[in-house]
């Protein structure tokens, strides 16, 4: 019953038009730090909105009946990723300076949706182990590019705790590739070598 509204057109083509809306959201949010980025680095800095990019393309491969195994990779991984790392920063925003503006929960609910429908399409991806395999370089490449190059998301509150941030930022990218092996790949492998009683 839930497989099968998930994968209702209009349910599909509904969460298309929020994620491509949220994407070019992402993008204008970003437009002040990309503007003082070198060129080298522009393609790593937006991190949300290209998580959002890569399962809008996911979606509109499913609309057309088709699967991009490298890009649902990518989706999965970083959408959740991104969307606990964001919650994360807002809350300890809110924790540093005792409030928080209204984007700042905007950006909760938005980021905390992100993580759960990355997730929850998870039995519809054809991911492989080499297609997870590309995405974690991807994503810990980009954990590189921001801890150690410093293109990280620029919150002034939390300029003080970069290193720890940087720390919880590579942990959480572990888990997320963990999780996306565990919820795709792994779980094929399974259902495919039933145990024998």
């Amino acid at each position: 019953m839930i497989k099968a509204i998930l994968m209702d057109r209009r349910v599909l083509f509904l969460l298309f038009c929020i994620n491509l809306v949220g994407t070019i959201y992402g993008y204008y949010w970003y437009r002040g730090q990309l503007a003082i980025t070198p060129d080298i680095f522009l393609l790593f800095v937006p991190d949300s909105p290209t998580a959002s990019l890569f399962f809008t393309l996911v979606l509109v491969a499913f609309l057309f009946h088709k699967n991009i195994p490298i890009v649902e990779a990518l989706a999965i991984i970083t959408l959740f990723k991104y969307g606990i790392w964001a919650v994360v920063m807002n809350v300890l925003t809110l924790y540093v300076n005792g409030n928080l503006a209204p984007e700042g929960y905007m950006l909760m609910a938005s980021h905390g949706a992100m993580a759960i429908q990355g997730l929850l399409y998870a039995p519809f991806y054809n991911i492989r182990l080499r297609h997870i395999v590309i995405a974690a370089v991807w994503t810990l490449h980009n954990d590189v590019i921001d801890y150690v190059f410093g293109m990280m998301p620029i919150y002034s509150s939390l300029s003080s705790y970069m290193d720890e941030i940087g720390y919880f930022t590579f942990w959480l990218s572990i888990v997320s590739i963990m999780i996306a092996y565990k919820l795709t790949v792994n779980k094929k492998n399974s259902l495919s070598h039933p145990v024998i009683k």
